[in-house]
């Protein structure tokens, strides 16, 4: 089959590779100049199926509110927010309270552990080197933090997961680093947890894919979608110097041209199927195709700096991954650079970051790993993670002829990528998916 795919993050990448896999003729659209530029530039880098779950879980409503407070006080949230992003909260609220939620938590962790062995065959067959590391360390401040992951400990016993939880001592072996004077109260282990460099992994399979005869045009914005049999879509190239609207602080370098001269004229063009793997942006598109999904952009930040060498103190920063559970702060070793990943942000805008959000980000770092980081040259970056209410993503049909869709994973973009695009790829041949594709439907969401 001939197949766009639009969007180029860490899922669109994915997906391209899996259908390439599969013989199909492949051309990916994406409107920046790399791959990983958007959503997937700076992100924790965290793979651990065991954390895997809808965003909207029952002991999590709690706590993402008051972050959402402390981020910003009522009369500014009020403020920011539209009709449109009010509905979306009062859904997502809806969904914390749903009795499917205990389901929807077991397909998610099935597709993430299934994700994560897929990528590990990929690498392993490929041999592509991603920065990656093992084991993740969630820490807790206080006896109230540790009543808080009760709930936590239960659903890692009942999923079967490998975990321990550590004493401070038991902790400052796992990670050497933790030196500070902040002590934490206990910690809840998971060895077989990674963290890794995403946007590396991207680009090398990419070209793993290009091997497989991939064709990508960067620069290159999808005006329409039309639906069909042979459904058809309208797209335009947008010179290097007018790029899009970007969603970070710092843009991406492109990586080189397109793989082929494009025209700076609209290009109407026919394929067998179009899969829609682009973030927030995919939203309007697919409106106006007749598909409509309560797709919501959640920001959040990221802090990457280069770590401070010091032989005296061999182990400054983390040694792999380090999850401060009240801030829900994500601390990621990415090679010699230490990233401070976290916060929540409804309805603010792309290009404009959250003094506030940003300096917690420093605050987590500063109180679990004093001075190990050259905070003076870190780069600062804020995403857009598109997120459906109920936190699962919308891997399947979409209602409209000819048209798939394999976006809406909010946080777990990466650690859903390589699962969910097997799965696609096994709906788009009729085959039996080997994870249950019936939670992920986009049909749910009528």
């Amino acid at each position: 089959m001939r197949i766009a795919l639009i969007g180029a993050g860490i899922v669109g990448v994915c997906t391209a590779y899996e259908l390439a896999r599969e013989g199909h003729e492949l051309t990916v659209f994406e409107q920046r100049g790399s791959v990983a530029g958007q959503a997937s530039f700076a992100n924790a880098g965290l793979l651990a199926p065991e954390l895997a779950s809808p965003w909207p879980g029952p002991w999590m409503s709690e706590q993402h509110l008051q972050r959402l407070a402390l981020q910003a006080p009522p009369w500014r949230l009020m403020a920011r927010l539209d009709l449109a992003a009010w509905r979306w909260l009062l859904a997502w609220h809806r969904a914390t309270r749903s009795s499917a939620w205990p389901a929807q938590g077991l397909a998610m962790h099935a597709l993430a552990r299934h994700s994560l062995e897929r990528q590990r065959a990929w690498c392993a067959a490929l041999k592509l080197e991603h920065e990656h590391r093992r084991g993740c360390l969630t820490l807790l401040r206080n006896d109230r933090d540790l009543v808080r992951a009760r709930p936590g400990l239960k659903r890692l016993a009942e999923l079967g997961a490998r975990f321990e939880l550590l004493d401070a001592a038991q902790c400052r072996k796992v990670e050497p680093g933790l030196v500070g004077e902040t002590v934490p109260r206990a910690g809840i282990y998971l060895p077989d947890a990674e963290v890794g460099n995403g946007r590396q992994f991207a680009h090398e399979l990419r070209l793993e894919a290009q091997r497989l005869g991939v064709t990508f045009r960067f620069q290159t914005a999808v005006r329409s979608l039309s639906p069909g049999r042979t459904p058809t879509l309208v797209a335009r190239h947008v010179p290097a110097d007018e790029p899009p609207a970007s969603s970070f602080g710092v843009a991406s370098p492109a990586d080189g041209p397109p793989t082929q001269p494009q025209p700076l004229d609209d290009r109407v063009e026919t394929f067998d199927a179009i899969v829609v793997c682009s973030g927030i942006e995919g939203d309007a598109l697919l409106r106006a195709a007749g598909v409509r999904l309560p797709l919501r952009a959640l920001h959040g930040y990221s802090v990457t700096a280069p770590l401070r060498h010091d032989e005296q103190h061999p182990d400054l920063g983390p040694r792999a991954c380090v999850i401060d559970a009240r801030h829900q702060v994500v601390i990621s070793r990415i090679g010699q650079r230490v990233r401070v990943a976290g916060g929540v942000e409804v309805g603010g805008h792309p290009d404009r970051h959250d003094a506030v959000a940003l300096e917690a980000l420093y605050r987590v770092l500063h109180d679990w790993f004093p001075g190990a980081a050259r905070v003076n040259q870190a780069q600062r970056w804020k995403g857009a993670r598109p997120m459906l209410p109920d936190g699962l993503p919308a891997v399947g049909r979409s209602g409209a002829e000819g048209i798939w869709l394999n976006l809406g994973h909010g946080a777990h973009g990466w650690g859903l990528a390589a699962g969910s695009a097997q799965l696609i790829a096994d709906l788009v041949a009729g085959r039996t998916p080997a994870v249950s594709a019936e939670p992920f439907s986009p049909l749910r969401l009528r």
